[in-house]
């Protein structure tokens, strides 16, 4: 991440998600003008869906916070 872009937005655009199944993990770049439901795992190919109460997967599965949620905002 570029630390230029996090001064500019006050948000971390990269979260590391974690495959609840296989506990692979891949950094990812969020999407900041919309929640992302699903999410294939590249190694055992599970389909990811946010937790009950979540609003996507990185919410659910990822170590940072999707970016409305950084931001104090209702996601989606």
């Amino acid at each position: 991440m570029k630390k230029s872009t996090l001064m500019k937005t006050g948000i971390i655009p990269t979260s590391t998600i974690t495959c609840p199944e296989c506990g692979h993990q891949k950094t990812e770049t969020m999407p900041t003008n919309a929640c992302q439901w699903f999410y294939e795992c590249e190694t055992c190919h599970t389909l990811i869906k946010p937790k009950p109460g979540d609003c996507c997967v990185f919410c659910s599965y990822g170590d940072v916070p999707c970016p409305p949620i950084q931001k104090g905002k209702h996601c989606c």
